[in-house]
């Protein structure tokens, strides 16, 4: 499609190839930017894909899964903001943004109940068994195999890892179900137990150790990287669950397939995983995994809620105002 050329500043959306989740019209965007900028909208896989034209765009609006490197922000000629569409910005070299001047923007609280929802929603399918139970069912029989899986929540531990926005929601979701709530956030402050009456454990082995539902609500950075691998998964009893909605390197790939097919944890769910989506027919097969395709932040309110405060962002960097939700310390 040949663009106008135009003297207005230019926002683009960069939208994954793989699994584009805007509109091809940006509709959303286009009302809130309005007349303040020419809004564009491409396709790419990689930042091996970025043409001229997004090169020279003023601000961008960049999707999961397109990843940003430094050798992509180093072709950027005039941006003044990149926005991650999304709460998590680890597919953006932040560090590199910041060398060039660039403010890297997140969106950090439009999905919090739908993330919340969706790790109850995983640790309630596997605490009920309710996959295996369905296609039992299906069989036209009453065989009910699984039944050493059922569980009352009632005697469980549920164990966050992180408790930011979504894992407070999530541990108050879990608390209001009867489960034993427990976390491990060593950044956050104290008296955060006492506020929503759940319990502390100071180190990630004895959260483990404890829990009988483990989930994950961290950021992805060079310290989660693999938080939970080999060791970790070891320090679980082997009738545990795991929830994964937050990145999924946060637990080693091989590591948890390898668990479930060794029998040694009873059940994942999980959303996200490492390089995905899942790669081979093998990896799919996977015995007691629940996987769903990166789609926790998904609803119709999250994803306009999202794309609204994204756009009103972007509109922002090319007008001059103050920016919300800078993540790397440019102003």
């Amino acid at each position: 499609m040949d663009y106008p050329t135009t003297l207005m500043p230019r926002i683009t959306i960069i939208d994954w190839r793989t699994s584009p989740q805007g509109d091809p019209d940006s509709t959303i965007e286009r009302h809130i930017i309005g007349d303040a900028a020419e809004v564009r909208r491409f396709l790419c896989e990689t930042d091996a894909d970025l043409t001229e034209e997004i090169c020279a765009s003023d601000a961008l609006i960049v999707w999961h899964n397109m990843p940003l490197t430094a050798q992509g922000i180093s072709r950027l000629k005039q941006c003044r903001a990149i926005i991650r569409n999304g709460v998590g910005f680890d597919s953006v070299d932040v560090a590199a943004a910041r060398e060039h001047g660039i403010a890297v923007c997140n969106v950090p609280d439009y999905g919090t109940e739908e993330v919340a929802d969706h790790a109850i929603a995983l640790t309630m399918a596997l605490c009920r068994q309710i996959l295996p139970l369905d296609a039992e069912a299906k069989k036209l029989g009453w065989l009910i195999k699984v039944e050493p899986r059922l569980r009352r929540l009632s005697t469980l531990t549920f164990g966050i890892v992180g408790l930011g926005r979504i894992g407070t929601a999530t541990a108050l979701r879990a608390k209001g179900l009867g489960f034993r709530v427990i976390f491990h956030d060593p950044y956050l402050a104290n008296g955060a137990d006492k506020a929503l009456g759940i319990s502390r454990v100071r180190t990630l082995d004895e959260l483990l150790r404890q829990s009988d539902v483990l989930s994950v609500h961290c950021p992805l950075n060079a310290e989660t990287h693999h938080l939970i691998a080999e060791r970790e998964l070891a320090l679980l009893k082997p009738s545990s669950f795991v929830v994964n909605t937050a990145r999924g390197a946060i637990i080693k790939k091989t590591a948890i397939l390898t668990a479930l097919r060794e029998g040694c944890l009873a059940g994942a769910g999980l959303d996200v995983i490492e390089n995905e989506p899942l790669r081979t027919e093998d990896e799919a097969a996977t015995p007691n995994l629940i996987a769903t395709c990166h789609a926790a932040f998904c609803s119709v309110e999250s994803k306009i809620e999202m794309r609204s405060t994204s756009a009103r962002i972007a509109r922002a960097a090319v007008t001059g105002e103050p920016l919300e939700n800078v993540v790397n310390g440019v102003s």
